[in-house]
């Protein structure tokens, strides 16, 4: 009986699980791009073209990079742990058709986020920037003309990546002299000739070692802060004191207000030029004391609806839990951490290039827990996949984290700050795009430091024993001892019949190979990481927090001047000029109007 048949339609099933499981991944991950875009933008400063565009970017960089565990599912499952051999199922005419249409996802997906990020990205952002609320209500500013302006700056992006692709085309890779270093097949195969290919390695190379930065400043201080932030995990605003001390506050400027009103009571004159200093000051610590108490009301769930009163009960409730949940990141932080310094310090001392191909490594020498975690987890797909979605996850949070303590700064002027509900358009798009390079960076990071041997090679094995007839795979399902993990260093023939390297592994090789520079950039960078993680650690578990008052203050008066503004856009019926705080002139009460814009929003 011929099983043939049988046997392809299972290695079809098997490859269509691990294709549906990614579907669904990067359903999901829709879904975590809408809740963050919508969750740190500002509600009253929304572009629905920046909104849009953030969101599919943000689909499309942790698609991408979510494509990493299924690169290696492919290649595992191709081969049987057990026996050391590949599936009979897994002929080289089907291997090389997985990888082929592996490249081209990759290749499409990688060249999407290149489309988003140095021309969709900037155009939106010119976009946003090039509106004129005046220049539109005079009628000097059309669809075309603000269309045409936007495009004209985003030229400019356009040249850029034209000029880094021609770098890439013209500009020498490492070649052939190189060639001493290399005794295996394997890295001379990544040695490419093919203009086009190291055009794009260039490319990609440039754009991660950038990314390999911006990981260093941000998601270094982001995992350690993100954590910590878990652990001390107190409200924000802590209700209960703020409100008896605001209260306090509250009678004793009152009670001063009353005092310099009984002073100058039944008084001809005017009131003298100290006491009108003295309770104006006291007007304006009053209406401060005010918001503090209503922020604190908030707090505690006081005027909102049932369901905001029971989610703030339930996050009382859960604070515990939060707790637990944060000493365990803080732990998986301490335990990534560990596994690249392991892994850096075993490139660095038993490369087998060293500099000249960024430290690509020949097999691990040394016990690395996570690469340990993972290669155990792989053999029950998908809790491998769902480990390195969590992972992923982790790391990308922890960026936002840093992002959002650090800032967006050029050298040390902070441009943008990004907060909860109070992210501009703008931050929000030049956030986006750094994510889109730290994500290369952390693509990195997790090949070549967090799990070297899971992400090139997955579960595979290969029997080292000897055919029973020529031309056929040995078998070693009565000889485990004779089992061995496959490793690029290997030059056993058997191995290179059996072993097949991930998509992105490759990929990633073939970039520092072909451009050592940009290798040991991104490999001494990890050094500097680890030290900024180490440091940031430190101090946020010694460094207690404190209750910035004038933050919450500033942040409460922007709340409430936004939605005065809105309130009167609904109640009015009001142009968007209104809402954007430039109205039509009507008359000569606009200006004394702001003033009393406070006592106006308490009486409605």
């Amino acid at each position: 009986m011929d099983t043939t048949p049988m046997v392809a339609r299972a290695g079809l099933l098997q490859t269509s699980l691990i294709w549906t499981a990614y579907a669904v991944a990067v359903a999901l991950v829709f879904l975590v791009a809408v809740i963050t875009i919508f969750t740190w933008q500002t509600p009253y400063d929304r572009s629905k073209l920046v909104t849009t565009v953030a969101i599919i970017s943000l689909t499309s960089l942790l698609a991408t990079v979510f494509l990493l565990p299924v690169d290696i599912a492919l290649v595992s499952s191709t081969a049987s742990a057990s026996r050391g051999t590949k599936k009979d199922w897994a002929t080289p005419e089907r291997v090389d058709g997985i990888l082929t249409t592996l490249k081209i996802v990759y290749y499409s997906l990688y060249s999407f986020d290149a489309l988003l990020c140095l021309v969709v990205i900037p155009f939106a952002y010119f976009w946003y920037e090039e509106h004129d609320e005046v220049l539109e209500e005079e009628g000097r500013e059309t669809w075309f003309t603000r269309f045409a302006q936007a495009l004209k700056y985003t030229i400019a992006f356009i040249f850029l990546v034209i000029i880094l692709f021609l770098v890439g085309f013209f500009v020498p890779a490492a070649a052939q002299d190189h060639g001493r270093h290399l005794d295996l097949d394997y890295f001379k195969r990544l040695l490419t000739n093919n203009k086009g290919e190291k055009a794009l390695s260039f490319g990609l190379g440039l754009l991660m070692t950038l990314g390999t930065l911006l990981h260093v400043l941000y998601t270094g201080p982001g995992l350690a802060l993100l954590p910590v932030s878990f652990i001390k995990s107190a409200p924000s605003i802590s209700a209960p004191q703020l409100s008896a001390t605001t209260a306090s506050d509250l009678e004793r400027n009152r009670e001063l207000q009353r005092q310099i009103e009984m002073r100058n009571a039944g008084r001809t004159e005017a009131m003298s030029q100290k006491d009108r200093r003295e309770l104006d000051l006291l007007l304006r610590e009053e209406r401060t004391l005010v918001r503090r108490q209503r922020l604190a009301a908030e707090a505690r769930g006081e005027g909102q609806s049932t369901i905001m009163r029971i989610w703030t009960k339930t996050q009382a409730v859960f604070r515990p839990l939060k707790l637990i949940g944060g000493i365990l990141l803080l732990l998986l932080s301490v335990i990534l951490c560990i596994s690249m310094l392991i892994t850096a310090i075993d490139k660095a001392a038993n490369s087998v290039c060293k500099s000249h191909c960024g430290y690509i490594l020949g097999h691990i020498n040394v016990f690395q827990p996570v690469n340990w975690v993972f290669v155990k987890a792989a053999k029950a797909f998908p809790v491998d996949y769902i480990l390195m979605a969590f992972l992923i996850l982790f790391l990308f949070s922890s960026s936002i984290t840093g992002i959002a303590s650090v800032g967006i700064r050029f050298l040390w002027v902070r441009l943008f700050q990004l907060k909860k509900g109070r992210t501009a358009p703008q931050a929000l798009l030049i956030a986006t795009v750094m994510q889109a390079l730290i994500i290369l960076a952390i693509n990195y990071a997790v090949v070549n430091l967090l799990a070297p041997q899971y992400a090139m090679y997955g579960t595979q094995t290969f029997c080292q024993g000897l055919a029973l007839t020529p031309g056929t795979q040995p078998d070693c399902t009565n000889h485990r001892d004779m089992i061995r993990p496959c490793s690029e260093s290997l030059t056993d023939p058997l191995a290179k019949d059996v072993c097949t390297p991930t998509v992105m592994s490759t990929f990633l090789n073939r970039i520092v190979l072909n451009w050592p520079v940009f290798g040991a950039i991104d490999f001494w960078a990890q050094f500097v990481f680890l030290t900024v993680f180490l440091l940031v650690f430190i101090t946020s578990l010694v460094r207690t927090p404190r209750l910035n008052l004038g933050e919450i203050d500033e942040e409460a008066q922007a709340d409430e001047e936004e939605g005065l503004l809105a309130s009167t856009a609904r109640r009015f019926g009001a142009t968007w000029q209104d809402i954007t705080g430039r109205a039509r002139r009507t008359g000569g009460a606009g200006g004394s109007s702001a003033g009393q814009g406070y006592g106006t929003n308490g009486t409605n």
